[in-house]
């Protein structure tokens, strides 16, 4: 007892000063001078595996030691899943894909099945692996955990949602391999404008939290602000153009023009279409002759096409500008009351994450009368162009002249 006693506190005081080859050695060279007996009676002070211990005497008796600086010799360590089994990978993806929103090199890729029940399903294709092996083989294939964020809408799942998705990955694909850029565009959530409760939490010192009004009542004399929303998905950028009248189609695309005149136009000058990805409603919804009437005004000024792309009904809250843009900027405002218009230009301005956002946010004074109608005449006067593919959702509006390149 005395012996493993005495073991024990040494250990304690080495420990900390070696690394894994150290106290292998270490345990050896102890095991090897209390002779028969003594590999036991060092695993059971120090707590090292006999097997490790043993592992020491070979390294010991061995003469070729170790290099310097090597802690095991070549190949030792446990082996990654994937070399243990090379089509892992293959079988988990296979498992994903028929669930997938897209393809597997997509941008927009999402999954909804459980950890835990591809764990079991792998299980059936010979590979035992535990559900947080699953997770991270997941993250390094590029798929993220998405939660449930009111995606319903008021109808049931379109039967071809899937395939809504699918084209939208390949459309995003395509324009960024070919150098144009791809724009999720939305209006986030109107904002009151006045000293009222701002959702959220931030530090202060006890007792010296903002005071509010107690009311917020929707008065139509109380301030709006319309955040409009574009995120460019290459180059992790976004613009937000504040609204101070109404959220129209005409104000949706009057900030998609101030974006590409302040950030686009520099950065693809030798683009030829811009893709945009919009929801399926609102201002910038596919039913709305308005909004295609504005995109070919847009075409015609810049001498670019426009495609336009529209996620299927359920699914606007899977649009990126709402989790890479409108998400950082609820998070950088929170707990800050919105005072004045100049306040929300410079929260959202001044909001960044660890992967690079920048924002640019300008205020739009302008106005935007409603209900404004667009005859069947003005409409054939589009240059209207259908996909194949839900031609409603996905079009193409091209420039009534060329432009020179």
């Amino acid at each position: 007892m005395t012996t493993i006693t005495h073991l024990k506190e040494k250990y304690e005081a080495l420990v900390d000063h070696l690394d894994e080859r150290g106290r292998r050695i270490w345990a050896a060279t102890e095991a090897k001078v209390l002779g028969y007996g003594g590999v036991t009676r060092v695993s059971d002070a120090t707590g090292i595996a006999r097997s490790t211990i043993r592992r020491g005497l070979d390294e010991l008796a061995s003469r070729k030691p170790l290099a310097s600086h090597r802690i095991r010799k070549p190949g030792g360590g446990r082996k990654s899943l994937n070399e243990h089994d090379p089509s892992f990978a293959r079988k988990l993806e296979s498992l994903i894909e028929p669930l997938t929103r897209g393809d597997p090199e997509s941008p927009l890729r999402w999954t909804c099945k459980s950890t835990r029940r591809i764990a079991d399903e792998l299980k059936v294709l010979g590979t035992t692996v535990g559900r947080q092996t699953v997770a991270s083989q997941l993250h390094r294939l590029g798929y993220s955990l998405q939660g449930n964020r009111k995606t319903e809408e008021g109808k049931a799942n379109h039967p071809d949602r899937n395939e809504q998705f699918e084209f939208i990955n390949r459309a995003a694909k395509r324009a960024m391999s070919g150098g144009h850029p791809v724009i999720s565009v939305d209006t986030k959530k109107k904002e009151l404008i006045g000293n009222y409760k701002n959702g959220g939490r931030k530090w202060h010192r006890k007792g010296e939290a903002h005071k509010v009004s107690g009311h917020d009542f929707p008065d139509p004399e109380v301030p709006r602000a319309y955040p409009y929303g574009v995120y460019e998905l290459k180059r992790d950028k976004g613009f937000v153009n504040v609204g101070v009248d109404r959220d129209t189609a005409q104000f949706a695309v009057a900030s998609i023009r101030t974006w590409w005149r302040e950030m686009g136009v520099e950065a693809y000058k030798r683009a030829r279409y811009i893709q945009v990805m919009a929801d399926g409603g609102g201002s910038n919804g596919y039913r709305s002759r308005l909004w295609k009437r504005e995109l070919q005004t847009l075409a015609d000024e810049t001498g670019l096409s426009i495609r336009v792309c529209h996620f299927p009904p359920g699914t606007s809250k899977w649009n990126k500008v709402e989790h890479r843009l409108f998400s950082f900027i609820s998070q950088n405002w929170r707990g800050e009351p919105l005072r004045c218009y100049e306040t929300v230009v410079k929260l959202i301005s001044s909001t960044t994450t660890k992967s690079g956002l920048e924002v640019q946010c300008r205020l739009d004074t302008g106005t935007y009368p409603p209900k404004v109608e667009v005859s069947d005449e003005e409409m054939v006067a589009i240059r209207l162009f259908p996909a194949k593919f839900h031609g409603e959702w996905n079009y193409e509006i091209r420039p009534r002249t060329l432009r020179e390149l």
